[in-house]
């Protein structure tokens, strides 16, 4: 494989990873885009995904489903347990903190992870366990030697898919335009007739609906899911998130392909080994020079 190829494949690698962490971020910059609090407890609803569809598609593949059956009903399953998972966070462990200060929510987040984290050893175990074959794994040939899987080719279709949805649902319903009056201010949002706690409650679980969708797509390509898988890849959302502008969507985007990007490019020509010391000192860089993120944001823009 020449310098030509190997670029190319470590951009295909990249865009991949990119679109994963680029769903799961959107969950953190919508949530601070309205509340200006950090949920760390994301990665766990993100986990929860996973484990929710590997229980669910095992049970459905014994009971003599196809695969695509399996899967779509996984997915339904899985996005509406973390629906519930979230709307409850955001009810018990958040609302009753709104107007507290900033360290307050930020701890109880880093709790709820810690709890959820513990509930999903309980019930799933402490061991990895393997995921169900539900996406074709068929190698597809691009050009030269650069190629990918279809299963990672869905992970991309379906990225972009949903996130064109929520920019149409965040710019063109009147839950969307709720949801931008909400994080511009949220009081006289609620002079105006409009129920923040809705507002907020939906944004919670609209984020947590994405993060049951990337527990799937990451459990099915790296085959297997644990308890604890959703720590490391919250924490590159997260990156993702400040890295393009958290609080903006479309930066949410951007941060999630750039992060990826640089992970696969200091892999493939650095080393593997100091991939996860790319995200930071990319972060780092990139909020010396413009601490608002690639994009920056508005206060009026986020959501």
């Amino acid at each position: 494989m020449d310098a030509f190829d190997v670029f190319f494949q470590q951009l295909v690698n990249g865009l991949v990873k990119g679109s994963l962490y680029a769903m799961i971020a959107l969950g953190y910059t919508m949530v601070y885009g309205i509340l200006g609090i950090i949920n760390f407890s994301h990665g766990e609803v993100f986990m929860i995904g996973a484990m929710v569809a590997m229980s669910a598609a095992t049970s459905m593949l014994a009971m003599g489903m196809s695969p695509v059956l399996a899967l779509l009903g996984a997915v339904v399953v899985a996005m509406i347990v973390c629906m519930i998972v979230s709307y409850m966070i955001e009810r018990m462990a958040y609302r009753p903190l709104r107007h507290a200060p900033k360290l307050a929510p930020l701890i109880t987040a880093l709790g709820v992870s810690f709890i959820l984290q513990a509930i999903a050893s309980i019930i799933w175990g402490l061991s990895p366990r393997p995921f169900p074959e539900l996406f074709p794994s068929e190698y597809v040939h691009l050009f030269g030697h650069v190629g990918t899987t279809a299963r990672e080719i869905i992970i991309v279709v379906v990225s972009l898919v949903m996130m064109t949805g929520l920019f149409l649902l965040v710019n063109y319903t009147q839950l969307g335009r709720a949801m931008r009056a909400t994080a511009e201010n949220v009081h006289v949002t609620a002079l105006m007739g409009v129920n923040p706690n809705r507002v907020i409650s939906a944004t919670f679980m609209i984020g947590a609906a994405f993060a049951a969708v990337a527990g799937i797509l990451y459990a099915a390509n790296s085959g297997k899911a644990h308890f604890y898988m959703g720590f490391i890849p919250g924490m590159k959302a997260f990156i993702a998130a400040v890295l393009g502008g958290i609080g903006n969507i479309p930066g949410a985007l951007v941060g999630g392909l750039v992060l990826g990007l640089v992970e696969s490019f200091g892999a493939g020509y650095i080393s593997s080994e100091y991939e996860d010391v790319f995200s930071f000192v990319v972060l780092v860089v990139v909020l010396i020079f413009r601490p608002s993120g690639l994009l920056g944001q508005r206060v009026a823009d986020r959501a």
